[in-house]
């Protein structure tokens, strides 16, 4: 299997990473506030879009500044 070349690691790390957090936390979210009822699954996943289209572009934009910042105080190497 030919495999993605290491510079979209920056790209596909956030992706995944957001995809995955946003669809376990508006899954519970929802349950949450709903309950199991009927159309739940339906609502879930209009609650999981729209998380993940805030959540994607937002670790893009701070996961530099997270990075920088937490070099101050977590020793590297």
């Amino acid at each position: 299997m030919k495999k993605l070349p290491a510079r979209t690691m920056h790209i596909a790390m956030p992706l995944a990473l957001t995809f995955v957090m946003t669809f376990i936390v508006s899954g519970i979210a929802t349950i949450r506030a709903m309950g199991f009822e009927t159309g739940m699954t339906a609502r879930w996943m209009e609650s999981w879009m729209a998380s993940w289209m805030v959540a994607f572009p937002t670790m893009l934009f701070l996961m530099p500044l997270m990075r920088r910042l937490l070099s101050v105080l977590i020793e590297t190497r």
